[in-house]
């Protein structure tokens, strides 16, 4: 990821759940007249991989290994997401 990917902002959620993506992530993703994300909830935080379904599971298991995806399950406090 090079510097100008990893931005961090502040954004307003309205009340039925909606946010805008920036621009410029529209434009990386190829998105920028609309399409498909995958949102992936970690518990604490959210996690947005552009593209359709599968796509955050074949990410995370590109960057993630065995022992390491144990000690993040052993972190979660939340029963529901242990089934997930």
């Amino acid at each position: 990821m090079t510097r100008s990917q990893a931005s961090l902002g502040r954004y307003r959620i309205s009340a039925r759940g909606q946010f805008s993506l920036p621009a410029s992530a529209r434009r990386r993703w190829g998105i920028e007249d609309g399409g498909d994300v995958e949102v992936f909830d970690l518990g604490e935080a959210v996690v947005i991989f552009p593209g359709g379904p599968g796509t955050a599971r074949d990410a995370l298991a590109r960057t993630l290994n065995a022992e390491r995806y144990e000690q993040l399950l052993g972190r979660l406090t939340d029963p529901e997401l242990l089934d997930e």
